[in-house]
């Protein structure tokens, strides 16, 4: 059982990088656009260029579209992890000190979900990989070849 489950480990972590990515690109759209309900479900955009709200939608847009594709997974996931950290402490440990308390838990999650993505990386079916891979097939022939004997 524990052989099937470990072989099945890195196309769990691309489903689960996929969907991370894919929800932290749609809360960043919805705050940028005004999209699917909206900054904070309001309906309006965050006008551009305000501190702090606007520049993390940017960042989320932008970095889960990265953990989506499975591109720059390990930086991306990076910075996302930092930013929601960051919205956690600043914005929401304000208010109160537990998650349920201060409404922080989407920030934890998605902090510890990046954090997590930045060592596991993309798993199986990232952009990452398939360019990684590409790039290896390319150098295994060149480094494969010896000198010709004299």
């Amino acid at each position: 059982m524990s052989a099937r489950l470990d072989s099945a480990q890195p196309y769990v972590i691309a489903l689960f990088r996929a969907v991370v990515g894919l929800l932290f690109a749609v809360h960043g759209a919805a705050s940028l656009f005004g999209v699917l309900g909206g900054a904070a479900g309001g309906g309006a955009a965050i006008p551009a260029g305000t501190w702090p709200g606007w520049y993390a939608a940017v960042i989320q847009l932008v970095a889960g579209a990265l953990v989506l594709l499975g591109l720059g997974t390990r930086g991306a996931a990076l910075v996302a992890s930092g930013s929601m950290a960051y919205a956690y402490f600043d914005v929401h440990q304000q208010a109160a000190l537990w998650p349920i308390q201060n409404g922080g838990e989407l920030s934890v999650l998605f902090c510890w979900a990046f954090f997590l993505l930045v060592f596991t990386g993309s798993g199986a079916f990232g952009l990452d990989r398939l360019l990684g891979g590409r790039t290896a097939e390319r150098a295994e022939p060149v480094a494969e070849q010896r000198p010709m004997a004299a």
